[in-house]
């Protein structure tokens, strides 16, 4: 039930941070809804093989490159998804950083762990 809820929560989001965002477009409720289970797969598959990868720069940049690896991780589910369009790297840069603040107060406001 706490997936359900999350993914719901997560599309939500997307859609609502799509409104007020210029460069993100989402067509439609079930485009955010599939762009949230795909950020979702994608998170759990590619972003740890990204991470793995990358690990030197992380370590140097302390961390902050995991930010540009969330951002191509939007991009991918970019080009993935149809439907769901984002205009530039930093636009998407910026989409992730707000969907993981937005998710992370959401999450608290719930009390999901």
């Amino acid at each position: 039930m706490k997936l359900i809820v999350r993914v719901l929560v997560t599309a939500i989001l997307v859609l609502l941070i799509s409104h007020f965002m210029t460069g993100v477009h989402v067509a439609s409720f079930t485009t955010a809804l599939f762009v949230a289970i795909v950020l979702g797969l994608l998170n759990i598959f590619v972003k740890p093989i990204l991470v793995l990868f990358t690990l030197p720069i992380t370590f140097f940049t302390l961390g902050l490159f995991l930010l540009v690896i969330n951002g191509l991780i939007i991009i991918l589910c970019d080009n993935i998804v149809g439907g769901f369009d984002v205009d530039t790297f930093f636009t998407a840069l910026l989409f992730s950083i707000i969907l993981s603040v937005s998710q992370s107060l959401v999450n608290l406001v719930l009390g999901d762990k």
